[in-house]
């Protein structure tokens, strides 16, 4: 423990030893404050994208800080969010028409399942049931906790959360079930909407499925009337190989929730995106259907500025083909670790690589997370396993040569444990 008076996320400060000030960033390293250059193979839990400080973001940033500090956004608007707003709508999935800002993944949840209650509420047909996937995440807001899988996470604040209906995860050979599950619960008439992250799961121990599987739920959701909304929060801005993972499946979700990476993962900014009849359902001359939402930092202009800088980024730069470099590396590499003994699962989805340790205890609070965490640390790795789970999603920019030290620091960590040296 230390005598710093802050209070870390996802920190057990009575385990933890004193942490290292990060003093520096840039491409896909974090500098401490004792010089090591750390590789920061999780992208600074998921955010980052081109890499640390990337000069086009950063330079946008300093240049809309000069004209722009917060603006309320109930009664004027602003050209960062305005071009932001064209945008996202010309790359999303088409059919998306409308973009409500807020400042995380959470608050983008929030705000898509309000817009989804409020749309069966505004029309008459009041629906009140949520269909989630066991095993998903997406948020630490009361809302987004319900709306997650139950347990240690959430246990505290269990007399606070709603329930929602809870689908089987499609397993490989196993993903009928899973349809069968969500047609019984749409029959009842009383779904709203199914919000999922689509194709991969991520602080749920990132279990992946397939598109094919997400198209026939997104079949279903229709032939019933009930909403899909889709959580790319994580899997958004090419981390699965496209910018977002629905575009695999080639559907177009009713909502869709994006953050993280929006901004290149430079400041805190979400969006939340919608069709026409669900901003419609709210468009009246009664204001008591007015969609009753907001922060204070609603479309904050200097994120919105890092938000355009990233599009522009994706749009002149060769983005997609270093995505797909990163995902055919992360492919290679996994490959020795295909059939290994000392591991339950090695799976991939675009660039983001996992590997399922077996150890006697598995999950998020498996003892083998912190000890792992720490072999990593001491090699100037910065790899968070979710328990037994470590996975890698570096930033686009990482090198042959990053790539390299993660995974054979990955392969030592393998056999320190199975010989019982971890």
């Amino acid at each position: 423990m230390s005598n710093s008076p802050v209070w870390h996320p996802f920190t057990q400060h009575a385990l933890e030893p004193a942490m290292k000030r990060i003093v520096g960033t840039g491409g896909a390293y974090l500098v401490d404050e004792d010089g090591a250059r750390i590789l920061d193979a999780i992208s600074s839990w998921w955010v980052i994208t081109h890499g640390h400080c990337q000069p086009a973001i950063m330079e946008a940033i300093r240049r809309a800080s000069e004209a722009y500090d917060q603006i309320i956004f109930a009664e004027y608007t602003h050209e960062p969010a305005e071009e932001l707003a064209k945008g996202l709508i010309e790359i999303a999935p088409a059919g998306l028409k409308h973009v409500f800002y807020s400042d995380s993944g959470s608050t983008a949840v929030e705000v898509a399942l309000k817009m989804a209650l409020g749309y069966f509420h505004n029309t008459g047909r009041p629906r009140g049931r949520i269909c989630v996937l066991k095993h998903g995440y997406h948020g630490d807001t009361i809302g987004t906790m319900s709306a997650g899988e139950r347990g240690v996470f959430n246990a505290a604040y269990e007399p606070f959360l709603f329930a929602v209906d809870r689908l089987p995860f499609p397993d490989s050979g196993r993903e009928q079930h899973t349809l069968d599950a969500f047609e019984t619960h749409c029959a009842s008439g009383e779904i709203a909407a199914l919000l999922i992250e689509p194709l991969v799961l991520g602080a749920g121990g990132m279990k992946v499925y397939p598109a094919a599987t997400l198209a026939e739920l997104k079949r279903i959701a229709e032939r019933h009337g009930t909403l899909l909304i889709a959580d790319e929060v994580m899997t958004g801005w090419g981390r699965t190989g496209t910018r977002f993972a629905c575009e695999q499946a080639d559907i177009v979700p009713d909502i869709l929730c994006t953050s993280k990476g929006l901004t290149g993962g430079a400041l805190p900014l979400a969006a939340t995106l919608c069709t026409a009849p669900i901003f419609d359902a709210h468009l009246s001359r009664d204001r008591r259907r007015t969609f009753f939402h907001s922060s204070s930092y609603t479309a904050n202009p200097i994120a919105c500025a890092a938000a355009l800088a990233n599009l522009g980024i994706w749009k002149t730069e060769p983005v997609a083909e270093r995505v797909a470099a990163l995902a055919g590396g992360q492919r290679r590499r996994l490959q020795r670790f295909e059939a290994d003994p000392r591991l339950r699962d090695v799976r991939q989805a675009g660039t983001i690589a996992v590997l399922e340790l077996d150890v006697p205890t598995g999950g998020y609070l498996s003892d083998v997370g912190p000890r792992l965490r720490a072999f990593f640390r001491k090699r100037q790795l910065l790899i968070r396993p979710l328990g037994n789970v470590i996975y890698l999603m570096p930033p686009y920019c990482v090198t042959e040569a990053d790539l390299d030290r993660a995974y054979d620091a990955i392969d030592e960590a393998a056999s320190a444990l199975a010989k019982g040296q971890l």
